[in-house]
Parts: structure tokens; C-alpha cells; sequence
């Protein structure tokens, strides 16, 4: 049996991104850097479809704009084709749709808000109050609230007034290439706020929040989905590496996939 990085396996990522680009880009790179090796060969096999022209999903999900699910599911598809056996999707409001396209990519979905509950569980001292800051389509939507409370977690949220004017505000700033300390600010009003309310921690659901609000900003521990996913993906990868090596895998990776 051999030891390090099993990456080199049948398990090819399909990203599918485009929600927006810099957070697909940030998204790759926190995948790359995750992946333990010290050549490019330990690495691991990725296709990204990186499609801005989804429709806003927020605005989907308010009434405002055209339903993202055909863009979505044709997104998956490309990735099908083009090789990839799972599916990753670095946006957290996307997740809304999950469920209308789960049956029909034909590629199973890494869940991230699933994997970053399952993460807020395993945190000692054991977590009670949590912080979100996302977007207004991912709070409406209850995606963190119906998972968290099933582990008995309450989530602490912005007023509606922060939520637009700072929370959103500095999300569509950063997807407009706009990142400095205007944006940070807001958001760590926001931090602030939640860990006022009792949160021992807070959750980035917003893949574009982590590129405008530093881990050091926030007085409490600053949950990314993102990167909790890349490392789902790299555990599953590898676990894969490992039982088709040693007709059985040592490994064991416990995960959210639809």
C-alpha cells in the first residue's frame, strides 16, 4: 500500500459556477488549496461551467426575475458530458433550486449548506446560536434555518434594514468588483450585530461575502461554506483514491449529497 494524496482517481469536479465569476474563481482556488500534494499529479481532475447569465437567483426567489432552473440544469448537463462524475455548486442561494434539478443532471450534488451544518456540529465548545449573513433570496428561502434548526441550532439574522443596506449592499459590491473597506465595514456591522444577538459564531452564506469580509474582522469564528465544501469534495475524492487502491478505502467521508 502506498501513502499520500489519493486524488488521482476516477472522481472528476464539476463546478458549476458563474454565481457570481469571482466566486467561482475564489472557489477553485480554495478547492486547489485544500488538496494535499506536492505536484501537480496530486491534484484533482475539475471541469468548471462558469455561466453569468443565470438569472439573479434572489430575484427569482422574491418574484422578481426568471427562474434560474433551466440554466442550472443545463449546466449540469455540460458538466456531465464533459467528464464530470460529481457536481459542486459555489453559490449558496442557488440551493433553492437544488431540489428541481437533483433528478435530472444525473451526477450527484455535494449539498454545501448540508456540509456547513453538519460542520457547525462538530465545533467544541457545541454551538447554540449561529449568524447568518447571505443574501436575501438564501434567508427567505430558509436554507440554513430549516437545517440548523434540525440540530437544534437558532440562527441569529440581520434586521430587514441591514439586510438591504448592508448586508446586500455590500454583496452587489463585490460583484461589481468592488472591494474595500466601504464593503468590509458593512458587513461587520452586520458581524456585529449577530454576536450582539448571542451568535458564537457566523456563517459567510454568501460565496461573495468571504471576498469582502476578512476572517479577522469578525470577534467570533467565521464560518466559509465554501471552503467546507472544497474539503468535502477533496475527502470524498480521496476516499475514492483509497478504495479503488486498496479494495476498500481506509477512508470515510460523511456528507450531504442529493
Amino acid at each position: 500500500m502506498t501513502s499520500g494524496p489519493r486524488t488521482a482517481t476516477g472522481e472528476i469536479i464539476g463546478i458549476l459556477g458563474g454565481m457570481g465569476p469571482a466566486a467561482t474563481a475564489d472557489f477553485y482556488a480554495k478547492l486547489v488549496a485544500t488538496t494535499p500534494g506536492t505536484s501537480d499529479q496530486d491534484h484533482l481532475r475539475t471541469v468548471i461551467w462558469s455561466d453569468p447569465t443565470i438569472p439573479d437567483r434572489t430575484e427569482a426567489l422574491l418574484g422578481d426575475g426568471p427562474d434560474p432552473t433551466p440554466w442550472l440544469l443545463h449546466g449540469g448537463r455540460v458538466l456531465r458530458e464533459a467528464g464530470a462524475t460529481v457536481i459542486a455548486i459555489p453559490c449558496n442561494t442557488a440551493h433553492a433550486f437544488v431540489p428541481r434539478i437533483a433528478d435530472h443532471v444525473g451526477l450527484p450534488i455535494v449539498h454545501m449548506i448540508g456540509e456547513a451544518a453538519r460542520h457547525l456540529t462538530t465545533l467544541r465548545p457545541r454551538i447554540h446560536t449561529v449568524g447568518l449573513l447571505a443574501t436575501t433570496g438564501t434567508v427567505r428561502a430558509g436554507l440554513y434555518q430549516e437545517r440548523l434548526e434540525s440540530f437544534g441550532i437558532r440562527l441569529a439574522l440581520p434586521d430587514a434594514a441591514a439586510q438591504d443596506a448592508e448586508v446586500m449592499a455590500a454583496i452587489h459590491a463585490v460583484k461589481a468588483g468592488t472591494r474595500d473597506d466601504t464593503a468590509t465595514a458593512l458587513l461587520t456591522r452586520s458581524a456585529q450585530r449577530l454576536t450582539e444577538q448571542g451568535a458564537q459564531t457566523v456563517i459567510a452564506g454568501c460565496t461573495e461575502i468571504p471576498l469582502g469580509l476578512p476572517a479577522d474582522a469578525v470577534e467570533v469564528p467565521l464560518v466559509d461554506p465554501a471552503l467546507i465544501l472544497a474539503r468535502a469534495l477533496v475527502c470524498r475524492a480521496r476516499a475514492a483514491g483509497t478504495a479503488e487502491q486498496d479494495d476498500g478505502g481506509a477512508m470515510y467521508c460523511t456528507q450531504y449529497v442529493t
